[in-house]
């Protein structure tokens, strides 16, 4: 199903069934006590549909689930086509993994009604809803059946409504970087009392880094870097930077080809290899990029890696990931490679890598950033990113080769 298409029946349909809800909520909760949870929950489910990216960003957030409840099975929600990373990280176990297919409308309700069943066989204890002001996840929140359901509310903001059933709410704070948020979701579970409110969560401190990892034997990681050297023998004596130039599902997010091209050129006549990767529908792009770099030691790496895994593995054979803000960026954090990002549609105070081994480029014009939950994402530069335009390439190269002719650091996988 196309975004746009996801957005209308969000916006319009969403609202009218919330409010449905809302007025039963309301009305059966004239003879009930406010929902708390329980001492040793046994189930609770996140949902999480956003890009894959943010589950990375979600890390600090299960870990504290985890330390918070151990005895409960954490399950997980999303879209089919993002658990891939969700099975790499082993954020949980396989059969509390649930999916919905959002490649049409007719599988999509259909997995939502699955899933709504299944939960409510389950028996959840309680439901955190990840999305900010997503309607179709806070109505997944109420099928469910789980009694606590946690999640953002606009509080007093404007054409955002998506009811008021979500009964251990708190404000979507638009100065907080996500993971710290999602730490406040955690936090709202044993929260008791009128909602919308966070008064009572714990000080936190911005995560120092993802609490995540993927382990690879050493035998491993040397046979994949063995075939990369042997499908790229130009790789063979030289330092890799690899280069992500796709914007995804938002083309606004691109640093500009031509800024990357001149990058690459400079890289490669400083004696390094540049590998353009992406996903196969990137292919053009490189293709393109290619003749305008016009050197042997530049390659195309678009559909190489067939996994997050074995892009993780390249990750671990290259020093440098030049990127746009997207999955890339953020799965670097999993591995030992520096990562350079640029934002400017969205901004690295709210939505950065998290850890050490990354620096995040913004130009600072006034209209940056422009996608927010408040316009769910929809830019009005009409393709013009000149928040990305006006980040000259040549500084971005002097940055990338100072660190490239540093002595490395210690680092760990």
């Amino acid at each position: 199903m196309k975004l746009q298409t996801q957005r209308f029946i969000d916006r319009w349909v969403g609202q009218l069934l919330c409010g449905a809800v809302s007025a039963w909520v309301r009305f059966t909760g004239l003879f009930s006590a406010p929902t708390q949870l329980a001492i040793a929950p046994k189930n609770i489910l996140v949902i999480l549909l956003s890009e894959m990216g943010s589950i990375v960003l979600a890390g600090p957030m299960f870990a504290q689930l985890r330390r918070q409840y151990p005895g409960a099975a954490i399950h997980i929600l999303q879209l089919k086509k993002n658990q891939e990373v969700t099975r790499l990280l082993q954020l949980t176990r396989p059969e509390t993994m649930h999916s919905l297919d959002d490649s049409s409308g007719s599988s999509l309700v259909r997995d939502i009604l699955k899933v709504s069943l299944a939960m409510r066989r389950l028996g959840l204890d309680a439901v955190i809803d990840c999305e900010l002001f997503s309607r179709v996840s806070a109505l997944l929140s109420f099928t469910t059946g789980a009694p606590v359901r946690v999640g953002f509310t606009p509080h007093t903001q404007e054409g955002l409504y998506r009811g008021s059933f979500i009964n251990h709410a708190i404000p979507y704070n638009p100065y907080q970087h996500i993971s710290k948020q999602f730490l406040s979701l955690v936090d709202a579970l044993g929260s008791a009392g009128s909602i919308p409110r966070n008064k009572a969560a714990a000080i936190r401190n911005m995560p120092v880094d993802t609490e995540l990892s993927v382990v690879f034997a050493h035998d491993e990681l040397a046979a994949y870097r063995a075939k990369l050297l042997a499908d790229h023998p130009v790789t063979t004596s030289k330092k890799l930077v690899l280069m992500y130039a796709g914007g995804g599902i938002l083309p606004e997010r691109a640093w500009p080809a031509e800024h990357y091209a001149r990058v690459a050129q400079g890289l490669c006549a400083a004696g390094f290899t540049v590998g353009l990767i992406g996903l196969k529908d990137d292919a053009q792009l490189a293709k393109d990029l290619l003749v305008k770099i016009q050197s042997e030691a530049c390659i195309d790496l678009t559909g190489y890696t067939k996994s997050i895994r074995e892009l993780l593995m390249l990750f671990h054979a290259a020093q440098l990931l030049i990127t746009n803000d997207g999955g890339p960026g953020h799965f670097a954090t999993l591995t030992p490679i520096q990562t350079m990002v640029f934002f400017g549609p969205e901004t690295g105070k709210l939505y950065g890598p998290l850890g050490s081994r990354n620096t995040v480029l913004e130009s600072g014009i006034a209209c940056s950033p422009c996608l927010s939950a408040y316009n769910h994402r929809l830019t009005f530069c009409d393709g013009d990113n000149q928040c990305l335009k006006r980040i000259a390439p040549d500084p971005v190269l002097a940055d990338a080769l100072a660190f490239l002719s540093s002595p490395p650091a210690a680092t760990t996988a």
